[in-house]
């Protein structure tokens, strides 16, 4: 008797792996693909990219009540360049963050970081910006935040992590400067992001078993931390009108 021929199992593609193990990162750049692809078809069809015109973070429009653009810009981008830097780096850094955060607090640390960004920005620059950097550069945050409390759990492999998080911020600050970049977006979205692990985001510790190796629990798991997250977004509405009224001045 012939024994049953073994098969190999298919490479698993990219966009499987991140679909199972980061579904809120991919529909968080899926739904950024839709925007810009509509602004794509505004641009074809008006001349015009409506858009933007209609979503893009700018004082006088928030001030007469749109405040839809607090949230908006942070899914509208300004080319496809702009687009593709800013989910690369999503897509490089989101997986590692819902990973350990989870796939709600990942959009809520996402969503709250990129509108700190865009109401910093509004406060400190009169410019009109968009762009999902100020919620990225929030992951980052969210992340070394996460690694430091974490760093006698994660041993020496916290301190590696948080030397490359040190070079990628600093390389990323930097760029911030140059002209025509929302440093203050990014700066925005990089303290909420750090602020946001601290207030609501998991706490591992590692729990001895009788038998079998230890276990990592999360001692403040999602539906307990929710609360400081709805209380975060209510702190930053009240930030968001004190900038509007701030700006009029």
């Amino acid at each position: 008797m012939n024994p049953a021929p073994t098969t190999t199992p298919a490479p698993e593609g990219a966009l499987r792996r991140l679909r199972r193990r980061a579904p809120a990162t991919l529909s968080l750049m899926g739904i950024t693909g839709v925007v810009f692809t509509a602004q794509l078809a505004s641009n074809l069809l008006a001349g015009i990219d409506l858009v933007l015109v209609w979503g893009m973070k700018d004082r006088a429009a928030l001030r007469a009540g749109e405040v839809w653009r607090l949230v908006a810009p942070v899914f509208i981008h300004a080319g496809a360049l702009h687009l593709l830097v800013n989910m690369y780096s999503f897509y490089a850094l989101g997986p590692a963050v819902e990973r350990f955060f989870g796939h709600r607090r990942l959009v809520a640390v996402y969503l709250l970081s990129g509108v700190s960004g865009v109401v910093l920005s509004l406060a400190m620059n009169p410019a009109p910006s968009v762009g999902a950097s100020g919620a990225i550069f929030g992951l980052l945050g969210a992340l070394a935040a996460f690694t430091y409390q974490h760093r006698r759990l994660f041993g020496s492999s916290a301190q590696a992590q948080l030397q490359q998080i040190g070079v990628v911020l600093a390389l990323n600050l930097i760029l911030s400067l140059t002209p025509g970049i929302d440093a203050w977006g990014h700066l925005g979205g990089l303290v909420a992001g750090g602020g946001c692990a601290v207030l609501f985001g998991p706490r591992l510790e590692l729990v001895p078993r009788i038998e079998g190796t230890p276990q990592v629990v999360d001692r403040r798991p999602w539906p307990g931390a929710r609360a400081r997250a709805a209380a975060a977004a209510v702190v930053l509405l009240a930030l968001a009108l004190l900038a509007i009224v701030a700006t009029a001045w």
